[in-house]
C-alpha cells in the first residue's frame, strides 16, 4: 500500500447541515477512496433551467463548514462530465472559499453552450466538486531590481511562442 502525504495529513473540519434533505440524499462526501474532490449537492426547491448563455446562477449547497487554519483552502471546481459532457460550468471559473469563511457554500452555474438545449438541474443533483488545496503565504519583498534573472526574463505575456509543431 502506498501512503501519500495527503493521507497522513486530514485535518478535521467542521460542517453544519443546512438543508435537512441533504441526509437523505446523502452528505457530501467522496465518491470513491481516490477522488480529490466532495461532490456538492444542489439544495434547490424545484428544478433550475440554465439557458445557454444566460448569466450565471447561484445554487445553495446546503452545507456551511469551518477551517479554521491558514493552511489550506476550499475550491469548488465543475465535475468533469457536466463541464464536457453537457456545458455546466462555473460562472467564476473556480470558486474560492478561503479559511474563515463559515456561511452557506453556493455554486455560481454557467450554461457554456454557445446555443441549444436549456441545462436543467434538479434538486439533490451532484454538480459541482469541493477541493481542499494547500497555501503557501510568502512574504512579499519590494525591490527596485530583481536578485537574478531567468531563461524567460522580462519577456511577457505569450513570449515563449506557440507549441511545437509535430
Amino acid at each position: 500500500m502506498n501512503v501519500s502525504p495527503a493521507s497522513t495529513f486530514a485535518p478535521e473540519i467542521e460542517v453544519r447541515i443546512l438543508d435537512e434533505r441533504l441526509h437523505a440524499w446523502g452528505l457530501p462526501r467522496y465518491q470513491t477512496d481516490l477522488a480529490a474532490g466532495i461532490d456538492l449537492i444542489a439544495c434547490l426547491d424545484a428544478p433550475l433551467r440554465i439557458e445557454p448563455q444566460a448569466a450565471a446562477q447561484l445554487v445553495p449547497t446546503g452545507l456551511a463548514m469551518h477551517m479554521d487554519s491558514d493552511a489550506f483552502f476550499a475550491m469548488i471546481v465543475a465535475r468533469s462530465g457536466l463541464g464536457h459532457k453537457k456545458g455546466l460550468v462555473l460562472g467564476n471559473g473556480t470558486g474560492i472559499i478561503d479559511a474563515d469563511y463559515m456561511a452557506q457554500i453556493y455554486v455560481s452555474v454557467w450554461n457554456r453552450n454557445p446555443a441549444g438545449e436549456a441545462i436543467v438541474i434538479e434538486p439533490g443533483d451532484r454538480i459541482a466538486q469541493l477541493l481542499f488545496v494547500p497555501v503557501v503565504r510568502p512574504r512579499l519583498k519590494v525591490v527596485a531590481e530583481f536578485s537574478g534573472d531567468s531563461a524567460r526574463g522580462q519577456g511577457g505575456f505569450g513570449s515563449t511562442g506557440v507549441a511545437a509543431k509535430g
